[in-house]
């Protein structure tokens, strides 16, 4: 029988400046990744990319899911403004399911025309029904189930090369209550947006140990753990809430410690929406042994602290003239706080603790006075000073008569008509600061503020406000937002592994100098928005200067 010659194929030819096997490493590469990809949409029960209690509910659905995903055309790099412009009223509604199709196109109209869709106010009522409008895995769920695997967890997720974490156990997602996954996503999306950290670079995790929220264990949609919080508070009488803590503590350990080993101590860790006394534990403890950031704690605070330095241009004062007032003293109100009296001390050599007694605290009890130093927690102890008690915000204005009213405490319409009006009574242009989100939870509205001071305000909110008319004149409010992402991008870029006090104040003054005269003319105490990408390069540059000189 004669033997059938095997025939060859001709040897690819080597092109000028192209070398093939380079290019089948490359193009072999690219299809791992992709293989990755289609594991992680088609196996939607491994471990981490579910919560545990919603694996049977897309069963049906994954394959489908998985297949329209990989089939989907996503377009160019740069879509066109026409094409933009078609998205939009689509975007508008499916923001989050298109981000994963149209990555390219969301990106380039998030940031003039869908912040308030992927942030505040609209990211408050999309957590709050977040089981209803589940559709589709982001990010990873670890659960208690999880304990003593959660590196085995996280090893799951098919991107290697993290930069950033953004993570919550849902305690109190914006003041709302026991909440998830919406806000580390949305965390993540402005990460990109704004400071154009890649998306295969970001991992939103929620921590899930229950909830204490009766009408979430009730709701047949909630997709967390339907258990009480492993973390609960209460008098520790019980042997079973004790231990209950001690495992929420050993969890969160485990999770910390499996995070630097499979990412290393350069990954930047972002705590959101844990419980103030939660908040302020995992922060002392991680804050010298992880590259961690807190954004009430810290970014917040800097941003803050960034616009009462401006201010100084428009009132004439410096920061050691003023007298303030919070009405908070969570961890947005004592961080913040805690900033402006350092950088007071810093600027006058007059030791911190006499800085403090500048600044003002008013909590649910009213007044933090040294009378009830003793029944205070532990972070509200240092801004207890010598004064009678006082239980309401309007009598403790009057009594303090302060030139910088902040409110940080979560609840809205908390400054009312006669707190407003007082402020102006003290001060020829009374600074207000309604830091609360969402919109619904702000302390006051811009309109409020510019009308009880006959236009005399300058008013600045945690939560977008539109231009207010009063008496003939536009008053633009400025927004207390966004710094903590340069804060971030600044310690990715300078390979940072821990965060100091030094680098918020660096950055505060950053973004202070990049307010105009043209904005201190409109009483803008921050720049505007639209050139948010050169402003946070300038932070992240400061933000990494100062880093390297610090060691």
């Amino acid at each position: 029988m004669k033997k059938r010659r095997r025939t060859v194929a001709p040897r690819k030819v080597r092109r000028k400046g192209q070398t093939w096997r380079n290019n089948y490493r490359r193009s072999n590469n690219a299809h791992r990744a992709r293989g990755r990809q289609m594991q992680h949409y088609r196996n939607h029960n491994r471990g981490g990319f579910l919560p545990s209690v919603k694996i049977a509910l897309i069963q049906g659905t994954k394959g489908r899911q998985s297949q329209h995903y990989m089939n989907h055309n996503r377009g160019g790099f740069f879509p066109s403004p026409s094409k933009e412009k078609k998205m939009m009223h689509n975007l508008r509604q499916y923001i989050v399911p298109l981000h994963r199709e149209e990555r390219e196109i969301v990106l380039q109209a998030l940031i003039d025309k869908l912040l308030p869709v992927v942030y505040t106010p609209t990211v408050g009522e999309a957590c709050q029904k977040y089981g209803s409008i589940f559709r589709r895995p982001q990010g990873l769920y670890i659960s208690l189930k999880e304990k003593g695997k959660i590196l085995e967890v996280l090893k799951n997720w098919p991107q290697r090369r993290i930069q950033v974490i953004v993570v919550t156990d849902g305690e109190r997602i914006l003041g709302l209550g026991d909440l998830g996954m919406g806000i580390p996503v949305g965390k993540l999306f402005l990460y990109t947006a704004l400071e154009g950290i890649r998306p295969s670079a970001c991992l939103p995790i929620t921590i899930d140990v229950g909830t204490d929220s009766e009408k979430l264990l009730n709701d047949e949609f909630y997709i967390g753990l339907k258990q009480k919080r492993a973390n609960r508070q209460g008098l520790l009488l019980s042997f079973i809430l004790l231990s209950t803590r001690l495992e929420y503590t050993e969890f969160l350990h485990e999770f910390m410690c499996a995070v630097k080993q499979n990412y290393g101590e350069k990954v930047l860790v972002q705590f959101e929406g844990f419980a103030n006394h939660h908040a302020f534990e995992l922060f002392s403890k991680y804050y010298s042994s992880h590259l961690v950031l807190n954004d009430d704690i810290q970014g917040t605070a800097s941003m803050v602290l960034a616009g009462l330095i401006a201010a100084q241009k428009v009132l004439g004062k410096s920061l050691a003239d003023h007298t303030f007032l919070f009405l908070g003293a969570g961890e947005a109100g004592t961080g913040i706080a805690e900033l402006i009296a350092l950088k007071i001390s810093k600027e006058t050599g007059t030791p911190i603790d006499e800085t403090r007694k500048k600044i003002w605290l008013v909590d649910s009890k009213g007044l933090i006075v040294s009378s009830h130093k003793e029944s205070l927690q532990h972070f509200k102890q240092p801004w207890a000073h010598d004064h009678e008690p006082v239980n309401e915000l309007l009598r403790a204005a009057n009594a303090i008569k302060p030139t910088v009213l902040i409110g940080t405490s979560g609840v809205g319409k908390t400054f009312t008509k006669e707190v407003v009006e007082a402020m102006a009574t003290f001060n020829e242009t009374p600074l207000i600061l309604a830091l609360s989100n969402p919109t619904s939870q702000a302390e006051c509205t811009a309109k409020q503020a510019y009308t009880w001071t006959q236009g005399r305000a300058i008013f600045a909110s945690g939560s977008p406000f539109d231009p207010v008319e009063y008496e003939g004149k536009t008053f633009f409010p400025g927004q207390v937002r966004f710094v903590v992402y340069s804060l971030g991008l600044g310690f990715i870029m300078s390979v940072a592994i821990r965060v100091r006090d030094d680098v918020l104040l660096a950055a505060s003054e950053a973004l202070a100098s990049q307010v105009t005269e043209e904005n201190f003319a409109d009483r803008l105490i921050y720049p505007p928005f639209t050139n948010i990408r050169k402003i946070s390069a300038n932070i992240a540059a400061s933000v990494g200067a100062k880093t390297y000189e610090l060691g």
